[in-house]
């Protein structure tokens, strides 16, 4: 079987590997994630993926992708809250083009790894990847954060010296975070 791995920075898709190493699967990483700002930073985290995927052997797809794509999407959500509606259309646009990618090239499935992350509900991402299986490509619900996932990423993380950013992507969550951070200090 070929999975398409939607891999949203390496620090989350190095613990996601390591989960399906023993997985029959095929894994290729699909690094679409428009909402990442600034452009540094997307570039950032692209070459720590980069480096994942050759450390794995896996293939990385990089397709092409603006943050104003993403703007567009989110149009009237720019200022919902963390975990609002802003964050579940971003989580559908990417879900949606790794199966438009997935069914077009001839993979037999698509996954996400967004929800390793303890900071996001796998069940809201698992019922928007689950709406494009019946039209597209059969998504692979997953929980990659339960049995110490998360806590297996960081570690990988911290051994690999890779990248762990403290904000989703989006300037919104950027804000958000640096805010929380202001608060604390």
């Amino acid at each position: 079987m070929k999975l398409l791995l939607h891999t949203c920075c390496a620090s989350c898709a190095v613990g996601v590997l390591e989960k399906l190493k023993y997985h029959p699967a095929k894994i290729t990483l699909f690094f679409y994630n428009p909402n990442i700002h600034p452009k540094k930073e997307f570039e950032r985290r692209l070459e720590d993926v980069r480096k994942i995927a050759k450390l794995y052997s896996v293939p990385l797809i990089v397709p092409e992708q603006t943050e104003s794509e993403w703007h567009s999407y989110i149009k009237g959500f720019e200022h919902e809250p963390e975990k609002g509606k802003r964050c579940q259309l971003c989580f559908e646009l990417r879900l949606k083009k790794t199966a438009e990618y997935a069914k077009k090239h001839g993979f037999q499935a698509f996954t996400t790894t967004l929800t390793i992350s303890p900071h996001k509900s796998a069940e809201t991402i698992n019922k928007i990847g689950k709406r494009y299986q019946d039209q597209l490509v059969k998504y692979i619900s997953s929980d990659f954060k339960k049995y110490k996932g998360y806590e297996l990423s960081v570690a990988l993380s911290k051994q690999l010296n890779l990248y762990r950013q403290n904000y989703c992507g989006c300037v919104y969550s950027k804000k958000s975070s640096e805010n929380q951070h202001s608060i604390t200090e």
